[in-house]
């Protein structure tokens, strides 16, 4: 019985483990998805390592490094202005797992979405996003990024 006892303690501190870092994973995503919809961009990029690949299926080649990323996403932003409304991320169906060398991979659903200037919301597209999250310091960073959208599948 007393074995039952330290595996069902055990089982139990895992998975209160388990659902803390979930609640950080998804923190992190809100915050970085909100930054990039206020078009801070260099706060975005710096949710990134410094190293970082981010490979979209809109791009010929991969996005390198932080300065790769500030400027796709400063280009980004200009565009939108230009066109007016505003297009938001919307992030869901998390699935994180933790990996021996402390890294995450993570694969959810992202889906944007446009709201023109006095207009309702339209969904634009569906992605499904992979991610490997490292910890630096106090935080999680994304070091890669792998965004694969539904209809180009």
């Amino acid at each position: 019985m007393t074995v039952e006892l330290a595996g069902s303690a055990e089982r139990a501190l895992q998975s209160r483990k388990f659902a803390a870092l979930y609640a950080q994973v998804q923190r992190f995503y809100a915050h970085q998805m909100q930054i990039l919809d206020a078009h801070d961009t260099e706060r975005w990029a710096a949710t990134f390592t410094e190293d970082a690949v981010f490979e979209l299926p809109s791009l010929p080649a991969p996005v390198l490094a932080r300065d790769g990323l500030a400027h796709y996403v400063r280009a980004g932003a200009a565009r939108q202005r230009r066109a007016g409304g505003r297009l938001n991320h919307w992030v869901g169906m998390l699935d994180v797992q933790p990996q021996a060398d402390g890294s995450l991979h993570t694969r959810c659903s992202a889906l944007v979405y446009l709201t023109p200037s006095g207009g309702s919301s339209k969904a634009l597209y569906a992605y499904v996003m992979e991610d490997v999250l490292v910890r630096t310091h106090t935080t999680w960073r994304t070091a890669h990024r792998r965004v694969t959208r539904d209809d180009l599948a």
